[in-house]
């Protein structure tokens, strides 16, 4: 299939948003979040400081470290340049798709809420991370994604009058679907709480090794909402091989969900076996986001993708 421009814009702008995502990660784990403790400027300048001695007065040249300066700075750029490709995607999905609400109208969420995120960013610097506002600033931008996602797939399926023999357990499908992906959404929320504390057990001189004991019941939490969430994935995966056999987008969509819990398990058993190391708290973040956007595709395939040619049978009988 010959992808319009629209689809290519759509699908690029998506895969841009989860490297934005995963850089977020990056910045985090490397300590670089106030690798510039000023927002939209890094240091006072719009292009950062070459060394200590250029900083304006007002600024302490203890603060000054050049690979955290330039890691925040890099990540700022990406969220620019996302911007303006979300932007793009919201003129071209008006041009082409305008009377296509379910393309036009998530992209356009999606960029007034872009436009929120950047001034969240913002806010995160103020409040030098604070944790209540730094998991604001994820859910945004998974909620992004979503969006995204929603026009992408919108946009690839074609039109098919004919009327879906599973409809009802579709729609069901897409339901519970719907409902482990907001029990996702506030698993990550818990997991940035859990990772504020951790940052402040540290700064208290707290060894890496007994960080996690330090965080308490928040961090048990957190692995219980995972372990529900876990099973979530596995019976839904379960629930689509038994009774959706002929759809195989469907059955795509819960493999991939399912694919990205497993990784999700090991980096989470990584974690916490080796002292919290930044590559496997940067894969922990970004297989969350994967699976937050498997897991909506689920949902939207379940919800709107074309049934099955040739008359296949899509659901099984209960035994």
């Amino acid at each position: 299939m010959r992808l319009t421009p629209f689809q290519r814009l759509a699908i690029v702008t998506t895969a841009l948003t989860y490297l934005l995502i995963a850089v977020g990660g990056l910045v985090r784990a490397s300590g670089a979040g106030l690798g510039c403790p000023d927002w939209p400027r890094c240091f006072g300048s719009w292009v950062p400081p070459a060394s200590a001695a250029d900083l304006p007065p007002q600024f302490d040249r203890a603060l000054f470290n050049p690979t955290l300066m330039w890691t925040e700075y890099l990540n700022r750029l990406l969220g620019v340049s996302v911007g303006f490709a979300i932007l793009g995607a919201t003129v071209a999905a008006w041009r082409r798709h305008r009377q296509q609400p379910r393309i036009v109208w998530p992209v356009v969420a999606a960029l007034l809420l872009t436009g929120y995120e950047g001034w969240l960013g913002g806010r995160v610097v103020a409040h030098e991370l604070a944790p209540w506002i730094v998991t604001a600033h994820m859910v945004v931008a998974l909620v992004i994604v979503q969006l995204l996602l929603w026009a992408t797939i919108e946009s690839l399926r074609h039109d098919d009058a004919r009327p879906a023999p599973d409809a009802a357990a579709r729609r069901q499908l897409g339901w519970i679907t719907w409902a482990t992906t907001a029990l996702l959404l506030v698993q990550v929320g818990l997991g940035t709480q859990v990772r504020g504390r951790i940052d402040d057990l540290l700064d208290a001189g707290l060894p890496r090794l007994e960080v996690l004991a330090g965080v308490g019941d928040l961090d048990t939490l957190h692995r219980e909402l995972a372990a529900v969430v876990t099973l979530a994935v596995v019976g839904l995966w379960i629930w689509v091989f038994t009774r959706f056999a002929a759809h195989a987008m469907i059955q795509r969509m819960a493999s991939a969900a399912l694919a990205f819990v497993v990784v999700q398990i090991l980096a989470g058993m990584l974690l916490a076996g080796a002292a919290l190391p930044p590559p496997a708290q940067v894969t922990h973040l970004t297989v969350a986001s994967l699976l937050l956007g498997a897991l909506t595709a689920l949902a939207l395939v379940a919800w709107r993708w074309p049934a099955p040619s040739r008359g296949a049978v899509t659901t099984r009988t209960a035994a």
